[in-house]
């Protein structure tokens, strides 16, 4: 994955915050809204990109667009900074290949353990029984 070839595949939106922030929030453009487009990358690969379609299912459109979006801040250029951040964060961790897991054994010791512990619990039981005198 190439960082800087990504962000020019990025695209960018600003649109006015909701909710609390007075005269500001009516006034400023200063939420961002980023959109990347799966499909079109010519900076993932194959591999790659069918590896975001895995992970990152649950976060994409119909049309396989990843779409984040950042009003934390009043400021547009922060919360372009930080939405950026935050995206390439999440492919980073939806391109990491999970380390294959390698079957082991169990020990022989604690076979043989296991089968003694039986045998052992078994005669507790056997000496609980009333004897039989036939």
């Amino acid at each position: 994955m190439d960082a800087e070839k990504i962000l020019t595949e990025l695209s960018f939106k600003a649109v006015r915050s909701s909710g609390a922030g007075g005269q500001n929030v009516n006034k400023v453009s200063s939420k961002v809204v980023l959109s990347f487009r799966v499909n079109d990358s010519q900076a993932l690969t194959a591999e790659e990109k069918e590896m975001i379609f895995l992970k990152l299912a649950a976060r994409l459109t119909s049309d396989n667009i990843l779409i984040l979006n950042c009003d934390e801040d009043r400021s547009q250029l922060k919360n372009k900074d930080i939405v950026t951040r935050r995206f390439l964060e999440i492919i980073r961790k939806a391109l990491v290949k999970p380390k294959e897991r390698k079957a082991t054994k169990i020990p022989k010791a604690v076979i043989r353990k296991r089968i003694k512990d039986k045998k052992t619990l078994s005669e507790v039981k056997k000496n609980r029984r009333k004897p039989d005198f036939d």
